[in-house]
């Protein structure tokens, strides 16, 4: 298969009631590793970059690699750039192969953050890629985006509805509790806020921060409306665990191969289990 948008495959999600898991990865073995554990469990697969990552690795060589993944698998996958709010960076990776790029402008007044997705949207649509726009800010650490929790905002389920019909997105991020990195406490999730949101939106709604959410937590978030899961700290964690693990028990290696594979069959392992909480386990065929 080729690199396909993710907005046929959230649609599917948000009607059949499950969502779909976007795995931030880093490095190439980290994006195997997402593929093989979708492809084990025949689900559809987002595979995201931060804007670090692009600027680190290029958009070329990313998106080579995913469309490398997509045509040795049967399963659909997208390739999606997450919290941008560069537009030349979005122009570049829309013309690297990346089929879904996020317009994070929710640092901004609600009017402007409605002209520079509608500007990101209209571009998109020209050549099928699908668009996420933040509304609110989530807070915690997302590569060099830092919102402190005093800055954190809750979206709201009006502006929700205005903002998604001013500008046509077809992919809404709302904030509504949940944190970037892992949670020192209880995530402290609004799901009323979830229900509003998604009474007044027909759009899929994506779940920002789904590091370290208790499971209950995540079924109930995804059986509100939520179409889309995040993870990124969390599998950066149990990679780098296991690659740890390796120079602890031979701080002398020096082959790649040795603490690669551990690390691979961890993440699999991790990303296995969140295709699973999500329940889009077996449902590649509805975005095919």
């Amino acid at each position: 298969m080729t690199l396909v948008s993710s907005t046929a495959m959230l649609q599917a999600a948000r009607a059949g009631g499950y969502a779909v898991c976007a795995f931030n990865v880093h490095t190439l073995e980290m994006l195997q590793a997402a593929v093989e554990a979708a492809a084990e469990a025949d689900a559809p697969l987002i595979l995201q970059s931060t804007v670090g990552t692009v600027k680190h690795l290029g958009a070329d060589y990313i998106a080579a690699a995913a469309k490398t993944a997509a045509a040795r698998t049967r399963i659909p996958i997208a390739l999606h750039l997450d919290h941008c709010t560069e537009f030349d960076v979005i122009v570049q990776c829309i013309r690297a192969g990346y089929t879904s790029v996020m317009i994070d402008a929710s640092h901004d007044p609600f009017e402007e953050n409605v002209r520079q997705t509608r500007r990101v949207v209209e571009l998109a649509a020209a050549v099928g890629v699908n668009v996420e726009a933040e509304l609110g800010r989530v807070g915690g650490v997302e590569d060099d985006l830092v919102v402190a929790d005093a800055d954190a905002l809750l979206a709201d389920p009006d502006e929700c509805a205005a903002f998604v019909e001013a500008t046509g997105v077809p992919t809404l991020a709302p904030a509504i509790g949940t944190a970037h990195g892992i949670y020192k406490g209880e995530p402290n999730i609004d799901f009323a806020r979830i229900e509003r949101i998604a009474a007044k939106v027909d759009v899929p709604l994506v779940l920002h921060g789904g590091s370290g959410i208790p499971e209950a937590q995540v079924r109930r978030a995804v059986s509100l409306g939520m179409a889309k899961m995040n993870v990124a700290t969390e599998l950066r964690i149990v990679f780098s665990d296991a690659i740890k693990a390796v120079f602890a028990a031979n701080p002398d290696e020096n082959d790649p191969r040795k603490y690669m594979i551990p690390a691979k069959k961890a993440l699999k392992a991790a990303a296995l289990e969140k295709i699973r909480l999500c329940g889009c386990a077996g449902k590649a065929a509805d975005a095919r």
